[in-house]
């Protein structure tokens, strides 16, 4: 019984050694790194979405009524 197990740790213990480790995230598109800047756009509201340069942001948070409305 004693050889039974020495020889299941001996099979097994380079088994987990070379088993790989989890995986890293890799990103398909490059622009997760790219930063925007929108120097020359300002805040504005549409309804109640915020808004900058025509890109919503703010969240989904409701824009406060003093934000200029976008014409």
């Amino acid at each position: 019984m004693l050889e039974h197990n020495v020889s299941l740790v001996a099979v097994l213990f380079p088994a987990l050694l070379l088993t790989p480790g989890p995986a890293e995230f890799t990103s398909v598109t490059s622009d997760d790194r790219s930063i925007t800047v929108y120097a020359d756009c300002l805040l504005e509201r549409i309804g109640s979405q915020l808004v900058r340069c025509d890109n919503l942001t703010g969240g989904g948070v409701d824009a406060p009524f003093w934000i200029p409305e976008q014409k």
